[in-house]
């Protein structure tokens, strides 16, 4: 029975790496797993020493701080990769590399523009921030300085997005474990100097500098090997034709980046001004330790996202099917046994931050898994829906979505801190994952529908 289930395995993991589409996918996930795999442990060690550096209610306040300046941010986001990855590809196939410049022109400065008003936002908000997030007005400079990060990533989006397409996945992850090593190597500084909060901050925001930098420098290069020298001298009006079209997809992806903000990028914020920073504390670390799970099936969203993409432009619809069901038994075969060990032994890696965070971050760890297993087993639910034509329709999700989950935090988390907020947060990616996996596959099936009634061939 054993050499049956053994045999069988084989031949399906057999199956699916003869496929070039597939292999493709792997390789390039290879490169940002294999750094974003280092860059977790990293980013754990990094948690462990401001922990136990710090304590629960400062470990709160790191998060408190970072993710203040990092959701300003996120408001004015119109998630440029995305975009980048679609127009791009589709003007390359078209074989129209000035308008695909263009795009990528249009997109940095938009960024830009958008990173220098986020910046002057933060300065101004940074008061407001500390005495409603942190309970402490004196914050506010910290608030203030952890923003210059937000004008280091300048058009970092949009430099993501094109080194997707371009198939330098590698870059992204050479930039990605710099980063990390960079940061840890300044957190066991300030550890060993026994450091405070200001230091802390400081090694947060230089890690974010120099990968902001990086990867926008690399773009730029790859940029001029692509479509020469004089790639930046592309007229933004060669886009007019398909200027609706642009913004539609731009503001449908801000809309859903705002409320993927809401709803789950601002947890520790919403906690800091309905409950404390200690309760905020608890929900960094579990949430850090989710992340174990999480952060090694990300790579696939954008390397499936750009293959997607692809075969949706030139309606190989066998293809995409092939794409999402291998992408999602990849990833379960990670996920499944993943989470299992958390439960086993979740206690133990909640340890190493500090018995304090014992048992509140156990709890509110067990919980989330819930939500994360399904949204991780089908993590392309909500990306392959932009290529088929309805970027609005994950943002309707999301904004059901953001209204469950603040009545959901009303109701909780003034009562139940962080493992309230963790109940909220799995429910809402319950709710979301089985809604766009259904209406995906629902688009596809449409499409090659139609395809077929005129006549064409799928």
């Amino acid at each position: 029975m054993l050499r049956s289930l053994i045999r069988r395995g084989t031949g399906v993991l057999q199956r699916l790496l003869s496929h070039p589409l597939l292999r493709r996918v792997i390789r390039n996930t290879g490169y940002l797993f294999s750094a974003q795999t280092i860059a977790a442990g990293l980013s754990m060690g990094q948690g462990i020493m401001t922990a136990r550096l710090l304590g629960v209610e400062g470990a709160g306040l790191v998060g408190i701080i970072t993710q203040f300046s990092s959701n300003v941010n996120r408001l004015l986001s119109f998630r440029m990769s995305e975009l980048v990855v679609s127009y791009v590809g589709e003007y390359t196939a078209e074989g129209r590399p000035r308008h695909a410049a263009a795009i990528y022109k249009t997109s940095a400065l938009l960024e830009i523009i958008a990173s220098v008003v986020a910046y002057g936002l933060i300065v101004t908000f940074a008061g407001l921030g500390a005495r409603l997030f942190a309970h402490d007005a004196s914050l506010a400079p910290l608030f203030a300085l952890y923003g210059l990060a937000i004008l280091a990533n300048f058009a970092v989006e949009s430099s993501t997005g094109l080194l997707q397409f371009f198939d330098k996945f590698k870059w992204i992850a050479y930039l990605t474990v710099g980063q990390s090593i960079l940061t840890i190597v300044l957190i066991g500084s300030a550890f060993l100097s026994e450091g405070g909060l200001r230091e802390i901050i400081i090694a947060y925001m230089v890690g974010k500098i120099v990968w902001g930098i990086g990867i926008t420098g690399v773009s730029m290069w790859v940029a001029r090997q692509q479509w020469g020298a004089g790639w930046w001298r592309a007229p933004i009006a060669l886009l007019r034709d398909r200027r609706r079209d642009l913004v539609r997809f731009a503001v449908s992806t801000n809309i859903s980046g705002t409320l993927t903000l809401v709803t789950r990028d601002s947890d520790e914020l919403w906690l800091g001004a309905i409950t404390s920073p200690l309760q905020a504390g608890y929900y960094k670390i579990a949430k850090a330790i989710v992340n174990i799970i999480l952060i090694p099936v990300n790579p696939l969203i954008s390397t499936t996202y750009r293959e997607v993409a692809n075969e949706v432009a030139n309606r190989r619809w066998v293809n995409v099917r092939y794409l999402l069901r291998s992408g999602s038994l990849i990833s379960a075969a990670w996920t499944l046994p993943a989470a299992l060990g958390l439960v086993i032994f979740g206690r133990w890696v909640i340890g190493l931050y500090g018995a304090e965070f014992l048992p509140t971050s156990y709890i509110s760890l067990m919980i989330m898994l819930v939500g994360v297993v399904a949204v991780n087993i089908f993590y392309w639910n909500r990306s392959v829906l932009l290529p088929l034509g309805r970027p609005d329709y994950p943002t309707k999700v999301q904004a059901v979505a953001a209204v469950l989950k603040v009545i959901g935090i009303v109701l909780l988390v003034p009562g139940m801190g962080a493992i309230g907020m963790s109940i909220t947060l799995s429910a809402m990616f319950l709710f979301s994952a089985v809604v766009l996996v259904w209406k995906t596959y629902s688009e596809i099936r449409r499409v090659e529908g139609a395809v077929e009634a005129a006549g064409g061939q799928a």
